[in-house]
């Protein structure tokens, strides 16, 4: 069966401007972006790839048109930020990722990194192979990372925790919590594609039997559930976490953690006094360019 073409949406920047853009184009599309820089020209482009070409907006043009003027009134060159959409073979597209997705090391209990890579763990070190897919999360980006990293610091040996990994996205974090021992694993998402290719990635890793995947609306889920978790992260847009926090909360296990990624800077104040009215505490914090996530456990 001839697979459908992909859209991609591409982002002619500066070398300089690289980091600042990635991260626009994956806060606009909710996905990781591909970049190739010309080591001659330093000429930066910043790709992203779309299933349809509905998801190529005017709303979302008008955003990255908006977000490269404030790239650039910060005072970085964004080179020609020119903005373009093609479409292109998915084959193009996969190749164009095995060029960009390096392995990563997520100090030394965990390795994620793509299959056409040979690369042998430390001594103890968990593996994920991870293929991209269209799906958000491939620990690149500082959101995904920090949840990656609080995981493998989270995990206590000889004890059994659970967790729940909401917006599960390339189903990374559920995969890599059953790498680290996490048991029961459960992982939701309201796209299902994301599902799919997360299944996907679980079988690849030899541990779909291990994760509960589903498709669900976290607005839907009963606003109390019997059910309740050691670790969970949510990594949602921002007004999603405030929206549902007491259906997060009320899934987290006294003495659990919860991670908070994907929110912007300037958001999370607002996220942090939301869940701090839930009886919750800030334990750490990171920021990374535009973005803030943080952990958070139950006040004593």
């Amino acid at each position: 069966m001839k697979r459908e073409p992909l859209w991609e949406i591409s982002i002619v920047t500066s070398l300089e401007a690289e980091d600042a853009t990635v991260e626009l184009a994956g806060r606009i599309f909710k996905r990781p972006a591909a970049v190739y820089t010309n080591e001659e020209t330093k000429i930066t482009v910043v790709s992203v790839y779309c299933q349809k070409r509905s998801e190529w907006t005017l709303e979302k043009r008008g955003a990255l048109r908006e977000g490269l003027r404030l790239i650039k009134s910060s005072g970085l060159n964004i080179g020609a930020g020119k903005i373009a959409a093609r479409r292109v073979a998915r084959e193009d597209w996969s190749e164009s990722w095995k060029r960009h997705f390096k392995p990563i090391e997520i100090g030394a209990r965990l390795l994620i990194k793509p299959g056409w890579i040979k690369r042998a763990p430390r001594k103890n070190q968990a593996v994920v192979v991870l293929d991209p897919g269209l799906s958000f999360g491939t620990g690149n980006h500082p959101t995904t990372a920090f949840c990656l990293r609080e995981l493998a610091a989270g995990r206590k040996g000889g004890t059994a925790q659970s967790f729940w990994d909401l917006g599960t996205g390339s189903g990374i974090l559920a995969i890599a919590a059953v790498k680290l021992g996490y048991a029961p694993v459960r992982a939701m998402d309201f796209d299902p594609e994301a599902v799919r290719i997360a299944r996907e990635n679980a079988q690849k890793n030899r541990v779909l039997r291990k994760i509960r995947f589903a498709r669900q609306d976290i607005a839907k889920l009963p606003a109390l559930d019997q059910g309740k978790y050691d670790f969970i992260c949510a990594n949602l847009i921002s007004n999603l976490l405030v929206a549902e926090r007491r259906r997060i909360v009320n899934r987290l296990r006294a003495g659990g953690r919860l991670v908070l990624a994907g929110i912007l800077r300037e958001e999370f104040a607002n996220v942090q006094d939301a869940y701090e009215e839930l009886g919750l505490e800030l334990a750490t914090s990171r920021i990374e360019g535009e973005w803030r996530s943080g952990a958070f456990v139950f006040s004593r």
